[in-house]
């Protein structure tokens, strides 16, 4: 085992999947000298984020990971939307063939991604340093350029830069006192949709045939629900980690919850999640033989996994600095760290990964300029790197902002006194008629993909 240098050029904070990436972006550009550490003594154990997408296969390539991700995902080029009862639009992603080798989404559990970013960065000589927790950020007394990081249990370690990777709840963040709020509005949650708390959970069903469903989002006048089938490796890499062996396909559940319903259960249980889509999923997935048109209703077998949230957007004002003024050390913030939004569409680890992989460009080309230019003139190059990755923010909130609004759409009774139609029926009326124009289904999968805000 590798002790904890005293010094090193870059610390990244946070051995999630954004960390992991930085870390093999600065390999794959030539540079070893940094350290990386987590507060947890293992990986991450559950599964969050699901969907990983063209844009970012692409910067997965140029570290060497992408086609080690496809081999243990489950390729989708296409994904139902629709109502409780029927299909409304069926977006067809393989339309972005002539735009990339990577023409899916790939369904893949954020800690098989963790895993195999991990498993590679450890073949090329690289540990992670477990369990360090970050408690204190100051400047070296000494050299002003350093910054000197504490960890909880007293070792201190010199950086010229730090890499915040930590979370939502960045502590590096925090400590470098980096404002972090809603873009829009300062700090709220999404009290104008339907989706303002949500409930992920892993589940097995019996009555249900899970290798013939597609990925479907089904809205509802209360809701929006979502099924996404996981790929067999991840009931592999359950196994091989301690959980007991799952023989059944397993899928992921996500559904709003009114806020009428009270406070979500801590680790929603069977019957709370049952409820859930017995009110708000498909008629085929029901447990109630009245509305099921199956022979046979479908019911939760096992929870694997369960979760509650609440859907929120912030940013950091910026995801670049320097400690305590223009000569102190270099903090430079990715991932959930630097912003955070909510799941629609599949975009945050996406994001993440990307931030991660295009700063291990930007940052060996720093340390190189500054061997040789003024600090300010090198700065630039990471000021330019931020200010890119605050605008994709932006971008990407903005566009998870119109799938929650229209997803999570509030009910109202009839839209106005002259047109007697709820407004949750206009909305499906909307998406099927402009839904099975080609023109719209490519762009739909265009702005999934993520290739045109890499």
């Amino acid at each position: 085992m590798q002790s904890l240098p005293d010094t090193t050029t870059v610390l990244i904070v946070g051995a999630g999947p954004t960390g992991l990436a930085a870390a093999l972006s600065l390999l794959h550009h030539g540079f070893r000298d940094f350290v990386i550490v987590d507060a947890v003594p293992q990986g991450e154990n559950t599964s969050r984020a699901l969907v990983v997408h063209a844009a970012t296969l692409e910067a997965l390539d140029t570290i060497d990971c992408g086609d080690d991700l496809v081999s243990q995902g489950a390729k989708t080029t296409r994904f139902v939307i629709g109502s409780r009862s029927e299909v409304l639009v069926k977006p067809y992603i393989g339309s972005l063939a002539s735009y990339t080798r990577y023409p899916y989404a790939l369904v893949v559990p954020q800690n098989i991604t963790e895993h195999i970013l991990g498993a590679k960065l450890a073949s090329l000589g690289i540990i992670v340093h477990r369990p360090l927790r970050v408690v204190g950020l100051k400047r070296n007394e000494e050299n002003s350029h350093l910054s000197d990081v504490t960890f909880e249990d007293g070792r201190v370690i010199s950086a010229k830069y730090v890499v915040g990777a930590d979370g939502a709840r960045s502590v590096v963040r925090t400590m470098a006192n980096i404002g972090f709020s809603d873009p829009k509005s300062g700090d709220r949650d999404h009290e104008t949709t339907n989706l303002s708390q949500m409930i992920l959970a892993d589940i097995t069903l019996e009555g249900a045939d899970i290798d013939n469903f597609a990925v479907r989002g089904t809205m509802s006048s209360d809701s929006f629900f979502l099924c996404v089938p996981l790929p067999s490796s991840f009931n592999d890499y359950l196994a091989a980690n301690g959980k007991a062996e799952i023989t059944d396909r397993l899928c992921r559940i996500g559904c709003g919850v009114p806020l009428g319903d009270g406070e979500i259960p801590h680790s929603p249980p069977k019957e709370y999640l049952q409820g859930l889509i017995d009110r708000f999923g498909p008629y085929n997935m029901s447990s109630d033989p009245s509305v099921n048109p199956n022979p046979k209703p479908t019911r939760i077998k096992d929870v694997v996994w369960s979760t509650r949230f609440r859907n929120h957007s912030a940013i950091a004002d910026t995801a670049f600095t320097r400690l305590a003024g223009e000569n102190g050390g270099a903090i430079v913030l990715i991932g959930d760290a630097a912003h955070i939004h909510s799941p629609a569409g599949g975009q945050g680890m996406n994001l993440g990964l990307r931030d991660a992989i295009f700063l291990g460009e930007a940052l060996t080309k720093h340390i190189n300029a500054a061997e040789s230019k003024p600090l300010a003139e090198a700065d630039s190059i990471l000021s330019e790197f931020a200010a890119i990755r605050h605008e994709r923010a932006l971008e990407v909130i903005g566009f998870t902002e119109t799938l929650l609004s229209v997803a999570g759409m509030k009910y109202r009774e009839r839209i106005c006194w002259w047109f007697p139609v709820s407004s949750a029926k206009a909305r499906d009326w909307a998406i099927w008629a402009v839904g099975w124009i080609p023109f719209v289904q490519n762009r739909m999968a265009w702005q999934l993909s993520g290739l045109g805000r890499r």
